[in-house]
C-alpha cells in the first residue's frame, strides 16, 4: 500500500506499516494468553509512532468480518492505539465471540489511521449527499444521543451515497429515511495499513 499523500496523515512507508501490523499481531497473541492488550512503551519507538492518532483495527477471517474496534479521538500514541484496538477487535467486539488461537494464525488485519474529522456544511440531505466523496470519506453522524461512524472501506460494499448515509443512520439507531435539522456530519480520511 502506498503511503498517504494527505499531509494530515502520517504517510507510513512499507517497513513502518509492517511494524504496526506486527504490533497488532503481537497484541492479539498476548491477549490470548494474558487477557489484556500488549503493553507498549511508545517512547521506545521513533516518530510517527509516538504521535497520538485515532485508529480502527478490522479483522477478517477469510472474507468474513471477525471484529472491528477503534477510536475517533487521538487519545493514545499511534503504536499504543493499534495495540489496544487490535486486542479489543479480537477479544471485545460484542458482535463476536473472542478470537481463538487457531483463528489468530490466519486473521487478516487491516489498520485504519484517521485524519482529524472536519464538519460538512449542508442545508439538507440532498446537499449532503452531493458533497460525499465515494471511496474517500469516512463519516461520523451525530444527532442528539445518536452517534455512528463508517470507515471509507464500507464504500466497497455500499457504493451509492444514499446507501452509505442510510447505513450510517441505521448504525446510529435511526431509521434509514430519518432526517432532522439537528444532524451533524463530519468527514475524515484514512491511511490504510494491511
Amino acid at each position: 500500500m502506498e503511503p498517504s499523500s494527505s499531509p494530515e496523515l502520517p504517510g507510513l512507508g512499507p517497513t513502518q506499516q509492517e511494524i504496526l501490523l506486527d504490533v497488532a499481531r503481537s497484541s492479539i497473541a498476548h491477549g490470548l494468553v494474558y487477557h489484556e492488550p500488549l503493553r507498549i512503551e511508545s517512547m521506545s519507538y521513533p516518530q510517527p509512532y509516538r504521535d497520538p492518532w485515532a485508529t480502527f483495527v478490522t479483522l477478517h477471517l477469510q472474507v468474513a468480518l471477525r471484529g472491528c474496534i477503534g477510536t475517533l479521538d487521538p487519545v493514545y500514541p499511534l503504536v499504543e492505539s493499534v495495540a489496544r484496538n487490535a486486542y479489543a477487535a479480537a477479544m471485545q467486539d460484542p458482535r463476536f465471540s473472542p478470537v481463538t488461537s487457531d483463528e489468530q494464525a490466519i486473521l487478516a488485519i487491516h489498520i485504519s489511521i484517521l485524519s482529524t474529522p472536519q464538519q460538512i456544511r449542508f442545508c439538507d440531505e440532498a446537499d449532503l449527499l452531493c458533497q460525499l466523496r465515494v471511496g474517500t470519506d469516512g463519516l461520523i453522524l451525530n444527532d442528539g444521543a445518536s452517534r455512528s461512524t463508517l470507515l471509507p472501506s464500507v464504500w466497497k460494499t455500499t457504493p451509492r451515497p444514499s446507501q452509505f448515509l442510510a447505513q450510517l443512520k441505521c448504525k446510529a439507531g435511526l431509521a434509514p429515511d430519518y432526517w432532522s435539522t439537528n444532524i451533524t456530519v463530519l468527514r475524515y480520511e484514512v491511511e490504510s495499513v494491511e
